[in-house]
């Protein structure tokens, strides 16, 4: 066992751990049993950690250290450190805990490196060395954005691909005579193709906007420091760590023109989050849709059939149910319910700093997680392998009286209603043709 202090006292903590004291008062502190930290985000934390490492060693600050840290970033980036980073994603301190979970684990791993045991902190120190320059306020809030655009240039690529699945099915259907409805009831024809170019064209904005959202998170307020001053860290060092950011990442992050902005403000968080929902009620209205018309076998819609997928039922045999887009439906309330958390913490923020940062960054980045995966499940699973019901279509559009806004400029709005209302569709059809005969002669 080794003892690490603290201005609380002191901790026995195991010699083979890669956490410190830090770490390990959160873990007692937020055990709310909820779930961890978002992984791209630590690892995200580890960039801007290993891009400061890079900046330093250039810089001939303590370079045989540096490297080392170097060497520690890389290591946990590949993942077989995942174990250290176990702290709930709700905490307090704006996101301190998590800093210093990363400070740790790379001052320890790095002490390793350089034949030296865990916690010899006079020759790496998880502040002094690993956070030299840096503060919480500028570390988590670069790491968010950094993790936030590469899940959104995922999000942009499986809409992209979403769009295209829809437009084949627009091809595919263009010929497909079938009723439309109006809240729920029998309106005009149109062809199953247009039904689905619609939902392409909604995809479609929604891929628009989160492409061009990444502008937005660009700017970062690394080297801004507490408050956006830069208290502690060095011109060089601030231009230094945003180009080694810029090649390791591949994001053209730049330096925020006012980085007490970015280090007050979330509104950008609430803005992506916008954009999110956005897509989320579009994907909740498409996959509305294919339940009804998919509904059935015998006593719904039954225009399309999706793929059978499992067993629908414990007690009717036979049942199966439209799991994949009720899984859409799903999916897309939460993210709406965490757009609203994300709104509300980035509104709570109080003069230099919001200590509700952590909130912001599970649900935003919960959202992305769960959109990726989602709108990859729906494509994959329903729109691509869905079929139409051509014989269907027809039948539920001849039942109908589609064809009653044909009749309305020859014999006017009031007569056709009447006639339409006092027969079958198809005894009104011969009324209307007769009417619109006699007028002819």
């Amino acid at each position: 066992m080794r003892t690490e202090s603290d201005i609380l006292g002191s901790m026995q903590i195991s010699e083979s751990d890669l956490r410190g004291i830090n770490t390990l008062r959160a873990l007692e502190n937020f055990s709310l049993h909820y779930k961890k930290t978002n992984k791209s985000l630590i690892y995200a934390i580890v960039k801007v950690k290993r891009a400061a490492a890079v900046t330093y060693k250039k810089m001939g600050i303590r370079p045989d250290i540096y490297e080392a840290l170097i060497q520690a970033c890389d290591k946990v980036l590949s993942g077989k450190y995942d174990q250290y980073f176990s702290l709930e994603s709700l905490q307090g301190g704006a996101g301190t805990s998590t800093n210093m979970n990363a400070n740790e684990v790379l001052a320890n791993l790095a002490l390793i490196i350089l034949g030296e045991k865990p916690g010899a902190y006079e020759k790496i120190h998880p502040l002094n060395d690993v956070n030299r320059g840096q503060s919480t306020n500028d570390v988590y809030p670069t790491a968010l954005r950094i993790a936030a655009i590469e899940k959104l240039r995922v999000l942009s690529d499986e809409c992209a691909k979403l769009q295209e699945a829809l437009q084949q099915k627009e091809n595919a259907y263009s010929e497909i005579r079938k009723l439309g409805r109006t809240e729920l009831m029998d309106a005009v024809e149109i062809t199953l193709g247009e039904e689905f170019g619609a939902y392409a064209q909604a995809i479609a904005r929604d891929r628009w906007r989160i492409y061009k959202i990444e502008e937005r998170l660009r700017q970062v307020n690394i080297g801004g420091t507490a408050v956006g001053l830069s208290d502690t860290a060095s011109r060089k060092y601030r231009f230094g760590i945003i180009e080694e950011l810029r090649k390791s990442t591949g994001i053209g992050l730049a330096s925020a023109e006012y980085p007490m902005d970015i280090t007050q403000n979330n509104d950008v968080f609430v803005e992506v989050s916008g954009l999110l929902k956005a897509l989320a009620v579009n994907l909740s209205k498409i996959a509305g849709d294919f339940r009804l018309m998919n509904s059935g076998p015998h006593g719904g819609f039954g225009e399309i059939h999706l793929k059978a997928m499992q067993q629908g039922s414990t007690i009717m045999p036979g049942k199966v149910n439209p799991v994949i887009p009720e899984m859409v439906i799903q999916t897309s309330i939460q993210v709406m319910a965490n757009d609203n958390a994300v709104s509300m913490a980035a509104a709570r923020g109080e003069f230099e700093l919001n200590a509700f940062l952590p909130l912001i960054a599970d649900n935003l980045l919960g959202s992305l997680d769960l959109l990726n995966n989602a709108t990859r499940i729906f494509r994959e699973s329903c729109v691509k392998v869905l079929c139409a019901d051509e014989r269907r279509c027809e039948e539920l559009l001849n039942a109908s009286s589609y064809y009653s806004v044909d009749y309305i400029e020859k014999l006017g709005y009031d007569m056709v209603s009447k006639v339409i209302s006092e027969n079958t569709p198809e005894q009104a059809r011969k009324i209307l043709d007769a009417a619109v005969a006699v007028i002819m002669i």
